[in-house]
C-alpha cells in the first residue's frame, strides 16, 4: 500500500527564545501559553428554543516569562515605567509608545535553527514578581517572572 501525504513532525517546547523590544538580554525558563477566544453570543429569537449563536470579542490572556532570578534590572525597569504611566507621575506619560513593545515566542530546533515565531504586539508588563518565595529546603533556583499583557499575537512563519 502507498503511503499517501508527508509524515508530520511536531516540535518540541523545550528550546525556546523570547525576544523583546530594547532588550540587551532576557533569558527566560518558561513561558505560559499563547491563547485567544471569540466569544460565543447566544441569542434566542422571538422564544426559539434553538439559540441564534455569533462571533463575539476576542479575548488574549496575559502570557507570564519566568526566568532565574538576577541582578539585571531590565524588566523591572520596564515594569516601574508602566507603573509610573498609570500612576500619572510623568515620564511615560499614558503614551502607548513609551512603554508598549513587541515580543517574539522563538521555537528552536536541537541545532537552533527557528522552527517557529510568534508575534505578540503591544506587550506591557501587568505584574513582577521579584522571586517566587524563599524556602531553604530546596535545590532550586529562585524564579523571577513577569506577566504580559498584549493586544494581538500571530504566528509568522519563517522557512
Amino acid at each position: 500500500m502507498p503511503i499517501i501525504g508527508t509524515p508530520r513532525t511536531f516540535h518540541k517546547k523545550f528550546k525556546f527564545v523570547v525576544e523583546i523590544d530594547q532588550f540587551q538580554s532576557a533569558g527566560f525558563q518558561k513561558c505560559s501559553e499563547l491563547s485567544v477566544e471569540v466569544a460565543n453570543i447566544e441569542y434566542h429569537e422571538g422564544g426559539s428554543l434553538i439559540p441564534n449563536k455569533s462571533p463575539g470579542r476576542l479575548s488574549f490572556p496575559d502570557v507570564t516569562l519566568e526566568r532565574g532570578a538576577t541582578n539585571d534590572l531590565e524588566l523591572y525597569e520596564w515594569f516601574e515605567s508602566v507603573a509610573a504611566a498609570a500612576a500619572g507621575l510623568g515620564g511615560a506619560g499614558l503614551i502607548d509608545d513609551a512603554y508598549k513593545r513587541t515580543l517574539d515566542v522563538v521555537v528552536l530546533d536541537r541545532d537552533d535553527s527557528e522552527l517557529q515565531r510568534f508575534n505578540l504586539q503591544n506587550a506591557w508588563p501587568t505584574k513582577f514578581v521579584a522571586a517566587d518565595g524563599f524556602d531553604n529546603t530546596v535545590d532550586e533556583k529562585a524564579m523571577t517572572s513577569v506577566t504580559l499583557a498584549y493586544d494581538w499575537f500571530e504566528p509568522v512563519n519563517r522557512p
